[in-house]
């Protein structure tokens, strides 16, 4: 299998390489079960963004739910938000959004309980999650603090993708080509 080797703020991380286009490849960045990685990042990610002063950590699911974990607890918040990829029962009074990510075919939307809405209320907020490439989910987190009320203070992620290495509005550990 192909791989391509990432430094992570000095840790060298082998990812696959795995064909999502006819023209198109990633290096494919996966948290789950990575209890050492995760706990690294998401330490990486909290002592970058401390100075923000952010009240509440949001993400999307589901790899960057385990980062958020990991910054929420580093930055000694109790709870943090997440956006689902489905509608739960316990979610019917919520708010939602509609995103095209490059990782998924078609459209997708995001749902944020009416729980998590009240916690980013009149919030300062950190967006978190693992990579960022086309911006579509990261545009859909904006939408839903500004939606809910809250601030957003800053966007971090573990890695950027392609162009998103050149934006400005984010913060990244590393970086990662589109092959």
């Amino acid at each position: 299998m192909r791989t391509y080797t990432v430094d992570i703020v000095g840790k060298k991380v082998d990812l696959p390489v795995y064909q999502i286009g006819e023209n198109l490849s990633i290096a494919f960045f996966n948290l789950h079960g990575a209890q050492e990685l995760t706990e690294y990042c998401g330490k990486k990610i909290a002592e970058r963004i401390k100075d923000k002063n952010p009240d509440v950590v949001l993400t999307a699911e589901s790899k960057g739910l385990q980062l958020a974990h990991v910054v929420a607890r580093e930055l000694g918040h109790e709870f943090y938000a997440v956006a689902r990829k489905s509608k739960k029962l316990y979610m019917q009074d919520g708010i939602s959004t509609v995103t095209q990510s490059i990782t998924t075919a078609g459209q997708q939307t995001l749902y944020l309980s009416a729980h998590d809405e009240k916690l980013i209320e009149g919030k300062k907020v950190a967006i978190i999650d693992d990579v960022i490439s086309t911006g579509g989910s990261l545009a859909s987190l904006e939408k839903l603090v500004e939606i809910s009320g809250g601030e957003i203070v800053c966007k971090a992620f573990v890695l950027a993708e392609g162009a998103a290495k050149d934006r400005k509005d984010v913060m990244y550990l590393g970086t990662i080509p589109l092959l």
